[in-house]
């Protein structure tokens, strides 16, 4: 699996002024979510979720071969197993779920697991957010922007709050594509919200993402 701009997005951008000891990434993937809050914070307990075993593997691969590999550990196995026991709280929680509820699905059975929305429905990932977060936790996600309304509400009957949200644009004509949403348990009135657009022109990068991601590309 590619290295997303999704991934790299909330990775860079998840809320960590509050200092988390331990994090929790729901559907690593190959684990770069994980990694980047690693590189980001000095938390002891890092926790990676994910049910594709091909993705597993490389995650664990990757955790392995990392500079922080003792504070990494990844679980192969799905959200609802992960929960039914649950062990440990955390502080902050990070997701980019599957977001396609299209009815339409493609010859490759593991890129529709890893795509879809019923691989991880939105109910089940704030469910899991509500039972897994600490008191003082933050719960940190990327969805496409026609779904913010909806996850807010959805957050809502959990108690879960936004604190941040951040719009996101490809480039200066295009439309809002995706949202960071940042939620915790208190229903702050000020909200902080803004919008980041990613190219000027194809390639060439706004001063803004190059400042929120430059710690993690090796040519920025």
């Amino acid at each position: 699996m590619k290295v997303g701009t999704d991934g790299v997005l909330l990775g860079a951008w998840a809320p960590v002024h509050h200092q988390p000891f331990s994090v929790l990434d729901i559907g690593a993937g190959t684990g770069i979510i994980a990694l980047m809050i690693a590189q980001r914070t000095h938390a002891e307990q890092i926790d990676a979720l994910e049910i594709d075993e091909e993705a597993y593997e490389q995650a664990v691969e990757n955790f392995e071969n990392s500079p922080w590999g003792d504070r990494l550990f990844c679980f192969h196995a799905g959200l609802d197993e992960f929960i039914a026991e649950p062990e440990d709280e955390y502080d902050l929680i990070v997701s980019n779920p599957p977001f396609y509820s299209e009815d339409f699905k493609t010859e490759n059975e593991q890129r529709d697991l890893a795509r879809f929305q019923d691989a991880m429905p939105f109910e089940e990932l704030v469910e899991a957010a509500d039972l897994l977060l600490s008191e003082n936790g933050i719960f940190a996600v990327i969805l496409p922007f026609k779904e913010e309304e909806n996850f807010i509400a959805l957050a809502k009957e959990f108690e879960l709050y936004p604190l941040k949200i951040t719009r996101v644009k490809g480039n200066l004509t295009s439309p809002v594509k995706r949202s960071l949403l940042a939620f915790g348990r208190d229903d702050i009135q000020e909200i902080e919200i803004d919008e980041l657009t990613i190219e000027t022109e194809r390639h060439i990068y706004t001063p803004e993402y190059i400042e929120l991601t430059k710690d993690f590309y090796l040519k920025m």
